[in-house]
């Protein structure tokens, strides 16, 4: 029997389909909801009776957004790749702190 086309090993050549382009999309989305966030507890800091815990928030804030756009545009390049590996654990945990910081800066932002 012939190996199907692809490699010499019998593995099928990888067809990634739409399933890449699909991820870069949700990494897109999940951005533009950190910079929401970001925007948004910039704003109540402002206009919000800017105090020290506030604006501190804030800051904290656009240093996290930076951070998550750090991690995302890494794994987009990724993506990119002819087959991109998985996720990483340690941009797994970035992505998850960073998540997490956001929503606890809010919530200094918000006090």
């Amino acid at each position: 029997m012939a190996a199907p086309p692809g490699d010499a090993g019998g593995a099928p050549a990888r067809d990634p389909g739409l399933q890449p382009e699909r991820t870069r999309l949700a990494w897109r989305r999940t951005t533009l909801s950190c910079t929401v966030v970001a925007v948004l507890a910039a704003r109540q800091a402002i206009h919000g009776g800017a105090t020290a815990a506030g604006v501190a928030g804030a800051a904290l804030s656009a240093l996290v957004w930076l951070a998550f756009l750090g991690v995302a545009h890494r794994r987009t390049l990724a993506l990119d790749a002819a087959a991109p590996g998985p996720l990483t654990v340690r941009a797994a945990i970035a992505t998850t702190g960073c998540t997490i910081l956001l929503a606890l800066f809010a919530l200094a932002v918000l006090a």
